[in-house]
């Protein structure tokens, strides 16, 4: 039985309606609901096979939805929007993962309008990194930065770029795939099928698989544990994968010329156990230039920061659409 003071407080919260923003990874789901100010009012995570199916997982979602909805007393009614977050570089044209191999279990679908089929709800898609830079810049450690990059530092290697105060995504919404530049040549294989990706040599997976021989059973946040209590071997994988990402973040500073690199993700946690190499790496490789090197900080929203900017992309469009408009009509009016 709900307490009339609940329902009253969360009947004004959502007095001018609702919107969810929805972020799958590789192993975790996370959903939550939020007023068009961004308060939060319900949220909810759970732990996602590496290989999941995307049709199972949406239509877990949309029964997960409807229970969140019913916890806040709203009706279906009162949600405006949907943002989604997905943790592979997605083409625009197409509204399918970009590349393949990187979510095996979403190549080939058209996710905006898969999740609208079971949702019902207007839905507007795109990459977590590029979410979670654009929560970062609305919330976190890029306020007020017009020129800036987020790198997103987990099993994979993600970047949102932002470019006179508004997110890049090149020509096909593609842009930002730092993880997939390469940066030793013939270097080991990447899931995305190339070798010597960043994310091969410095992704949280590689990180992992090189600490097999020495320990057994370890996963990321184990190695970050360890190394914060002073095991010498994690300090120096960490340390070994934060100069290999500083290398590849050096290169893209050069190019455009960020203010600020803000680094988030799971590996984040280790802070400047991995801030420091990547440091630096930039301020060395950019000595020479007139221009400083750019600061480097971590971010301020951690896990939730793809959550937060797939409700503030749907905050973003929920006012400018009708009740029943779809997803067809939301990328028309978004060109």
């Amino acid at each position: 039985m709900r307490s009339g003071r609940r329902a009253q407080y969360v009947t004004l919260a959502h007095a001018s309606g609702l919107v969810c923003g929805i972020h799958f990874s590789q192993r975790q789901l996370r959903v939550a609901l939020a007023d068009a100010s961004l308060t939060v009012v319900s949220e909810h995570e759970m732990p996602l096979a590496r290989d999941h199916r995307s049709d199972n997982e949406i239509r877990r979602v949309g029964m997960l939805l409807a229970d969140m909805l019913e916890t806040v007393s709203a009706d279906r009614d009162e949600l405006l929007a949907v943002g989604v977050a997905i943790s592979a570089p997605m083409d625009a044209a197409s509204g399918m993962v970009a590349r393949p191999g990187i979510m095996r279990g979403w190549e080939g679908i058209p996710i905006g309008e898969a999740v609208e089929r079971t949702l019902r709800v207007p839905v507007v898609v795109d990459n977590s990194s590029n979410l979670s830079a654009l929560a970062e810049h609305r919330l976190g450690a890029l306020r007020g930065q017009s020129d800036a990059m987020f790198i997103e530092v987990s099993d994979g290697i993600g970047a949102g770029l932002m470019v006179g105060g508004r997110g890049y995504r090149g020509a096909s919404g593609s842009a930002g795939e730092f993880g997939h530049t390469v940066i030793v040549e013939n270097g080991p294989l990447c899931r995305c099928g190339n070798l010597g990706c960043l994310e091969a040599i410095a992704g949280g997976d590689a990180i992992v698989e090189g600490l097999k021989t020495r320990y057994s059973g370890l996963k990321l946040g184990d190695v970050i544990v360890r190394a914060m209590a002073g095991d010498d071997v994690c300090i120096r994988a960490i340390a070994e994968a934060g100069a290999h990402i500083g290398v590849a973040a050096a290169n893209v500073a050069s190019i455009f010329d960020p203010a600020r690199i803000v680094v988030g993700g799971h590996l984040a946690r280790a802070g400047e156990l991995l801030l420091g190499p990547v440091r630096q790496v930039v301020d060395r490789s950019l000595a020479s230039r007139l221009a400083p090197a750019p600061e480097i900080v971590a971010g301020q929203l951690g896990a939730r920061a793809a959550l937060m900017g797939a409700l503030s992309l749907a905050t973003d469009h929920s006012s400018a659409f009708p009740a029943g408009a779809t997803s067809v009509d939301l990328r028309v009016a978004l060109g």
